[in-house]
């Protein structure tokens, strides 16, 4: 049985998609764009990647924790972002978010992201 997840305390979905899903102990969350969920407009900054993985990370954050789970449950993410040369500045804030254990982890580097994002970040977590 699937469970459709959905918070106030992170950006609505911009498209015909939910925030996560739960299927059993596995929770399977969206995308998260650095959208300020307060303003609906995504982060500046004087570092734009540094404060837009932030933001990312915390929309994460926001979810996983809606449903009563921390970066300690997250198995598996997935990261895109539109330059690789920001993979440093990336990984350093990835890396403050998860203590111990790391989930496995896949970075690409796209194109281009909904509103013009640097950074995407998904994840796989279980309960």
């Amino acid at each position: 049985m699937e469970k459709i997840i959905s918070t106030d305390l992170a950006p609505k979905a911009i498209g015909p998609y939910s925030q996560g899903i739960m299927v059993g102990d596995l929770v399977f969350l969206s995308g998260q764009i650095p959208v300020d969920p307060n303003t609906g407009e995504i982060v500046t900054g004087e570092d734009a990647i540094v404060a837009q993985t932030h933001q990312s990370m915390t929309n994460v954050r926001s979810i996983l924790e809606s449903q009563g789970l921390n970066f300690n449950n997250v198995i598996k993410s997935t990261v895109f972002i539109t330059n690789m040369d920001d993979f440093p500045k990336v990984n350093e804030v990835y890396a403050q978010y998860f203590q111990e254990t790391y989930p496995a982890r896949s970075c690409v580097q796209v194109a281009k992201l909904p509103k013009g994002a640097l950074v995407e970040i998904e994840v796989i977590a279980h309960k």
